[in-house]
């Protein structure tokens, strides 16, 4: 790839451990037409769930390098487990550098409860973080809401394998969904961004246990908004007339990735696989 001519026309990196992001991509696709992006899926290293924060952290730093060397002028973490793990890392390595997490929703779960009871359905790795744990005694002190958290073991290596709607992934949806609608949630927080790519098996799986409405919360809109702002207050934006371009990363296969572009967002975009060194953690 070229380094382009301005900053401005520098492009946004943006990561994942896998094709979670993806659901964030597409509302930043959506939000900032004009923007040069590039996707960086590390399947390779996937899941980062179930995997200690200081190793996450570490492999986010070896992302984040990766992507500003191709000229990112902006990141966005589209990962709840590396945001937790890395965000503050990383802005303290690039403190000039707009860099956007993926907040896990509490805040809007609890804007939205009418019952006061609110599902969070996450990583092992997100519901552990102190970043997490701390946001949530704040929301809960500030507004009475009850979180009943759910770690969803697996279900995002389900989603990573291109099982948005297989008998085995509504089980694993009815496992962890049908105790959340039991214990009274009536709003269930998306913590992780693999997972609003089975909304529709998600919105199933509710409507066959319970009659209540129930809202799922998805914070990708709210990502592509904030990153948004950051451009703009950078003076950084991209104005020139016309689409911005579009080139995945993947740290596994080519093929999977643009199968996962294809059938995930209708887009074909060229995609390039990365060998990174091996890493121990």
């Amino acid at each position: 790839m070229n380094l382009p001519l301005s900053a401005n026309d520098a492009p946004v990196g943006i990561f994942d451990s896998g094709v979670g992001g993806l659901s964030v991509l597409r509302h930043i696709r959506a939000q900032l037409p004009h923007e040069h992006l590039l996707y960086f899926a590390d399947s390779g290293f996937a899941p980062y769930g179930d995997k200690p924060e200081h190793v996450i952290a570490e492999r986010s730093l070896m992302v984040a390098r990766f992507l500003i060397e191709r000229g990112a002028k902006a990141l966005v973490v589209a990962c709840n487990t590396a945001t937790v793990a890395a965000i503050a890392l990383l802005r303290e390595r690039y403190p000039k550098l707009p860099i956007v997490g993926v907040e896990p929703g509490l805040k809007p779960g609890a804007a939205a409860t009418r019952n006061g009871k609110v599902g969070v359905m996450a990583t092992e790795g997100t519901l552990a973080g102190d970043k997490f744990l701390l946001l949530r005694d704040q929301i809960r002190a500030a507004t009475a809401t009850e979180f009943l958290l759910q770690p969803c073991h697996g279900l995002a290596d389900q989603i990573e394998l291109g099982e948005l709607d297989s008998d085995a992934t509504t089980r694993l949806l009815e496992h962890y969904i049908v105790p959340l609608l039991d214990a009274g949630a009536d709003t269930l927080v998306l913590g992780c961004t693999h997972y609003p790519l089975v909304q529709a098996s998600i919105e199933r799986v509710i409507s066959d246990a319970t009659a209540r409405e129930v809202v799922l919360i998805d914070t990708g809109e709210a990502v592509a908004r904030q990153l948004a702002r950051r451009l703009q207050a950078a003076g950084t934006a991209r104005t020139a007339a016309g689409p911005g371009t579009l080139d995945g990363y993947t740290t596994a296969s080519a093929t999977a990735l643009s199968a996962a572009f294809n059938s995930l967002l209708g887009i074909d975009p060229p995609v390039h696989e990365v060998a990174f060194p091996p890493f121990a953690g």
